[in-house]
C-alpha cells in the first residue's frame, strides 16, 4: 500500500499566506506548511494540525522561525537575448532619449541583430544565467517574451529557449509571443506589410507549434497603433491565445482601453494612463503590471495613476522587466523595492503584485497564494519580517526556494 503522508511537512515558520483574511501579508505566526505531490496540503497554525507531525508526513523539517511566502512570479521579462546595450545606457546619461536612440538605429532593433546571429545554443547559454539569478531571489515563476527576433525563425528560436530554461531549472515559464515589439530593418518603411506578416505568417506558425501561452504588442509612437495592434489581438483571439499589451509607457496611446477591449490579461507599464482607461481595465479585471526598474533607467518623471489603479481597485503586479535596453535588473525583488520608492506602493502591495497578482496577470490560478490545493510554490526567507522583501536593495534573503514542492535551489 502506498504511503498516504504528505512528502513535507515544515513547522516552525510563520507564513505570509497573501490571502485576503483581514490580516497584513494574511500572515500566520507559529505556522506550519504541508505538501504532497507538488500541492500544499496544509498551510494554518501549527495548533490546528490534525495529527501529530511525524505521523503526517513522510519528512518534516523545522524552518526554525522563517518567514515563508509564495514563490515569487516576475510576469513581465524579456531575457531571452544576445548581448547588451551598455553602450546605450552612456548614451542615454550623455542625453540622448530612449526615442532618439530608437530611431538612429539602437534599441531593440540593435538587439534584434546581436539575437538573430545567435544559434539556439549560444541564447541559451547567454540567457540561461539570467533566469537563475531571478531563482535565486526568490522566483518560481516567470513570463518570458519574444519580440527580438521579428521574423519567424527567430521568435520560434527564442520561445524555445524560454522553454527551455524552464525545463533546466525546474520553475514554471510562461511564454509570451512579442512579434508586434518594433519593425525589422528589412520592412522599414512597410510597417502595415509587416503587421500583416505578423498576423498571416508568424502568429499561425507560433500558434500551430504550440511555442506561445499569451501575445504581447508595444503600443507606441516608436512602435505599432492602436489599429494595428487591433489586427494583430483579433488574430490572437481567433487562435485562443490571451492578450496583454506595453500600454502607454511613452505617451497615452489609450493601450489600457484597448487591451481591455479585448479582455486581456494585463496592461503593463501605464506611466501615461488616463483615468478612463484605469476605469476601462477595472470593468475587464485588466491586470496593472508595474515596471519600476525602466521607469528609474529612463530617467522618467511621469509615475503610473497608483491611485486611481487603487481607487477602482484594479489588481497591481509588479515585474523585473528584465531587457538589455531599459531594465537590466536581474533582481525581482529590487523592482519591489523601486515600486515602494518610486511609485509609493507598499510592502505588501509590492509584495502581492510579485504573487498573487503576479500569477492573475499571467492567467494562472493555482499559485500566489499559500493555501491547500494550490501549487506547493514558496520561499524560505532570511528576515524577520516580510516587509524586508521590498526593504533591502540586494542581498541574499532567500534560504530555500521550493518549485512545485522540490527545492530548485538552496542559498
Amino acid at each position: 500500500m502506498s504511503d498516504q503522508r504528505w512528502d513535507c511537512l515544515l513547522i516552525d515558520c510563520r507564513l505570509a499566506t497573501m490571502r485576503d483574511n483581514g490580516v497584513p501579508y494574511g500572515a500566520v505566526a507559529d505556522a506550519a506548511l504541508g505538501w504532497k505531490d507538488g500541492e500544499i496540503v496544509f498551510a494554518g497554525l501549527r495548533s490546528s494540525l490534525p495529527d501529530k507531525p511525524e505521523s503526517l508526513a513522510a519528512r518534516v523539517e523545522s524552518a526554525h522561525g522563517a518567514w515563508v511566502t509564495p514563490g515569487l512570479v516576475d510576469c513581465h521579462t524579456h531575457l531571452v537575448f544576445a548581448g547588451n546595450r551598455a553602450e546605450e545606457f552612456e548614451m542615454r546619461l550623455n542625453g540622448k532619449t530612449y526615442e532618439e536612440i530608437a530611431r538612429a538605429g539602437g534599441g531593440i532593433v540593435s538587439t534584434v541583430s546581436k539575437t538573430r546571429a545567435a544559434t539556439e545554443e549560444q541564447l541559451f547559454a547567454q540567457s540561461l544565467p539570467r533566469a537563475s539569478a531571478l531563482l535565486a531571489d526568490g522566483v518560481t515563476t516567470l513570463e518570458i517574451k519574444s519580440g527580438y527576433g521579428l521574423d519567424l525563425d527567430s521568435e520560434a528560436k527564442m520561445l524555445r529557449v524560454a522553454r527551455r530554461i524552464g525545463e533546466q531549472l525546474g520553475v514554471t515559464v510562461r511564454t509570451t509571443f512579442l512579434g508586434a515589439h518594433a519593425v525589422p530593418p528589412e520592412f522599414a518603411g512597410r510597417r502595415s506589410e509587416y503587421v500583416d506578416e505578423i498576423c498571416t505568417r508568424m502568429l499561425p506558425a507560433i500558434s500551430r507549434e504550440k511555442l506561445a501561452d499569451a501575445v504581447d504588442a508595444f503600443c507606441e509612437n516608436i512602435a505599432f497603433t492602436p489599429n494595428e495592434i487591433r489586427r494583430v489581438f483579433t488574430v490572437a483571439r481567433n487562435l485562443a491565445l490571451p492578450v496583454k499589451l506595453h500600454a502607454d509607457q511613452l505617451t497615452d496611446s489609450a493601450g489600457a482601453a484597448l487591451v481591455s477591449e479585448f479582455g486581456g490579461l494585463s496592461a503593463d507599464h501605464l506611466e501615461y494612463t488616463n483615468e478612463d482607461g484605469v476605469r476601462a481595465m477595472a470593468s475587464a479585471g485588466i491586470v496593472a503590471v508595474m515596471l519600476p526598474a525602466a521607469f528609474y533607467v529612463l530617467r522618467e518623471t511621469r509615475l503610473p495613476p497608483i491611485e486611481w489603479l487603487r481607487k477602482y481597485r484594479v489588481p497591481m503586479a509588479v515585474a523585473s522587466d528584465v531587457n538589455p535596453g531599459t531594465s537590466p535588473v536581474l533582481s525581482l525583488r529590487h523592482a519591489m523595492n523601486m515600486a515602494c520608492t518610486l511609485f509609493r506602493m507598499t510592502p505588501e502591495e509590492a509584495l502581492r503584485g510579485a504573487t498573487i497578482n503576479g500569477a492573475r496577470a499571467l492567467g494562472l490560478d493555482d499559485r500566489g497564494v499559500l493555501a491547500p490545493g494550490k501549487r506547493a510554490d514558496f520561499v524560505v526567507w532570511d528576515v524577520d519580517h516580510p516587509s524586508e522583501l521590498s526593504y533591502w536593495i540586494g542581498g541574499n534573503l532567500a534560504r530555500d526556494v521550493y518549485a512545485n514542492g522540490k527545492r530548485v535551489t538552496s542559498c
